[in-house]
């Protein structure tokens, strides 16, 4: 039976758990994830869990923090005055921002909170300072690739 190999392209189908049982993510109601192993489109560990799966093959498999989304940074942690942000917008904990960052870069922001005239935003990604737990199943090889992979410099 063919197992995974740097290079192939896969189908997988996942639930993404915090350690607190939580659930992040899943493609359980969807299609399954398709992608080619090595070309750094997932996390490193995530990829790197499917090597020498075959088909039909499970496993469960945690990926700390510092591997994924990183710890949860206090600097991308702001509070804006509530009337520096445009008006029309609603304001609820959850919503999402976007604005542009000195360099002229994108960043995105969370609103954690409302406090009188304050509007505090995170900036870090919603997963930061988790470890994700993964339950993986390898649903199909779609394409046996040769075992070399360009490195993009995305991940």
């Amino acid at each position: 039976m063919a197992k995974v190999q740097s290079g192939d392209k896969v189908k997988v189908h996942y639930v993404g758990t915090l350690t607190d049982g939580t659930e992040f993510d899943s493609s359980r109601e969807r299609e399954p994830l398709e992608f080619k192993v090595g070309d750094h489109m997932m996390l490193p560990d995530f990829e790197a869990a499917t090597i020498d799966m075959a088909e039909g093959e499970k496993k469960t498999f945690t990926i700390p923090c510092e591997s994924a989304y990183g710890e949860h940074s206090a600097e991308l942690d702001i509070n804006v005055p509530r009337d520096a942000l445009p008006e029309g917008i609603k304001l609820v904990e959850g919503t999402v921002l976007q604005a542009r960052g000195p360099e002229g870069e994108e960043e995105t922001f969370r609103v954690v909170g409302i406090k009188d005239d304050v509007v505090m935003m995170d900036g870090n990604h919603p997963l930061a300072g988790h470890d994700l737990i993964f339950e993986l199943e390898l649903v199909q090889i779609t394409e046996k690739g040769n075992g070399v992979t360009q490195d993009h410099g995305i991940g």
